[in-house]
């Protein structure tokens, strides 16, 4: 009996053994909870007819939920945007603009990484494009390679909090509630983290300028009517993209399905004003996204298998007795609950942090409750969610496992070296958590704009 009642922690055992492996994740998730669920009907406590469950459940939270029809545009949408040549123009525009500021290319490419945050919520083209843009541009001015390195990779991970975010369909999916409540909550301290990346790279560059040398006045246009055309077709554009499709969202215009829609049709108009729109991109583009889509949907039916077992085997029950057992507290709770998270993140990437932990964090983050701490009467869990929300972006950056890390060093030249990258994300992610102890002890920041604005 005591073998049964550890089934589900053998099931986390095997599975963060097995994420090691090299093995896809999805097939990982899925192969560990159909062999935990035949060990469960070994010991009388699972059934083989519940394996049809799962496939019921997989149609009903992936195959049929039509929120998640906003995956594949947005992440059409951010493809299309890279190929079409727009982020290239944007980053141009921003470097000429900041050509006189400390820090100025470092600033631009934070800037360029907060919007193209607000048009796609794929981290690994983000970071990959923004390298291959802007670091060769970068060492040649001279630039300090931790600072360099620094810059990109965080700017590059905003995508992942900024609306429309990826991760927060899929949170407000698995916590069953609105998406265009938790993407009002993640608007301000996303912007937090970007402008605490800004006062940093701006601080270093003005007290140490050989960090980050200036860029040459000559670079740009000649005259102010030749700046304010390049500023028209290479700023304007992209910014007006993020207005149709959040405002559509938050004006109550559109859902985020349809809003997702406008976005992917926005980035063709886009890519055909730059006259980038061939056969060749529009290929390029749709096997990409679907490699992506594939990816992610993929982790999602492994990741239902997992759970469905693992709730059948006693794991929800097991977790939350531990937890409210410890006798913590809703703020000791809350502290463990970001400490877990955080130290997933070292392993694991926000995929499966997200599918297999959110559901077991569901039913304690309803039964909180923080007093006069929250400001409003309103429900807090999107701002727990948004508190684990700016959490896994750490998950990004912290080695050994940081995917971005990866990213960068995979596309970055010879010379940089992995140290060089690992140095230069520590500054960020202390930035990370500062961003979170700002949305700790000041709830407003997540929870204002919802409450104004759909109250």
């Amino acid at each position: 009996m005591d073998l049964v009642y550890l089934l589900p922690a053998f099931m986390f055992l095997a599975l963060a053994a097995l994420l090691f492996s090299g093995f896809p994740v999805a097939w990982v998730l899925g192969g560990v909870g159909i062999g935990f669920g035949f060990i469960g009907m070994y010991y009388d406590v699972f059934e083989f007819i519940y394996f049809f469950n799962v496939i019921s459940r997989i149609w009903g939270t992936a195959a049929e939920n039509l929120i998640l029809v906003a995956v594949p545009m947005f992440i059409f949408m951010g493809t299309m945007l890279e190929r079409s040549g727009v982020a290239n123009d944007l980053l141009h525009c921003l470097q000429v603009l900041l050509r006189r500021t400390p820090g100025g290319l470092a600033l631009s490419v934070t800037i360029m990484g907060t919007i193209m945050a607000a048009t796609t919520g794929i981290i690994g083209a983000s970071v990959v494009m923004m390298t291959l843009l802007a670091l060769p541009v970068m060492l040649e001015r001279g630039y300090h390679v931790p600072l360099a390195t620094g810059t990109i990779a965080a700017s590059g991970t905003l995508g992942i909090l900024i609306p429309p975010s990826i991760m927060l369909v899929i949170m407000a999916d698995l916590l069953s509630i609105s998406v265009g409540t938790l993407f009002l909550a993640a608007i301000f301290p996303g912007l937090l983290l970007a402008g605490l990346y800004l006062v940093y790279i701006y601080a270093r560059a003005y007290f140490n300028p050989g960090l980050a040398p200036p860029l040459p006045d000559s670079m740009g246009p000649e005259s102010r009517y030749e700046l304010w055309i390049m500023v028209g077709r290479s700023f304007v554009p992209p910014i007006l993209l993020i207005v149709f499709v959040l405002g559509s969202i938050f004006a109550g215009w559109a859902t985020p399905t349809e809003a997702a829609g406008v976005g992917a049709l926005g980035a063709l108009l886009l890519a055909v004003m730059n006259r980038k729109l061939n056969y060749r991109v529009l290929k390029d583009v749709l096997i990409r996204s679907a490699l992506t889509i594939g990816m992610i949907f993929g982790i999602f039916l492994g990741a239902t298998c997992f759970s469905y077992v693992y709730r059948v085997l006693g794991g929800d029950d097991v977790v939350h007795n531990l937890i409210m057992n410890i006798g913590l507290g809703d703020w000791g709770l809350l502290f463990l609950m970001m400490g877990m998270v955080f130290v997933l993140g070292f392993f694991f990437d926000w995929i499966e942090i997200t599918l297999i932990v959110l559901p077991l964090f569901s039913p304690i983050m309803r039964a909180m409750d923080f007093g006069t701490h929250i400001p409003y009467s309103v429900d807090i869990v999107p701002w727990i969610t948004i508190l684990l929300a700016v959490n896994l972006q750490t998950s990004f950056l912290t080695p050994p496992f940081g995917f971005a890390l990866f990213y960068m060093k995979g596309v970055a030249p010879p010379q940089v070296k992995m140290q060089q990258i690992y140095r230069g994300i520590i500054p960020f992610v202390t930035l990370q958590l500062i961003g979170l102890g700002f949305v700790i002890g000041f709830p407003q920041l997540a929870l204002w704009l919802p409450h104004s604005l759909l109250d």
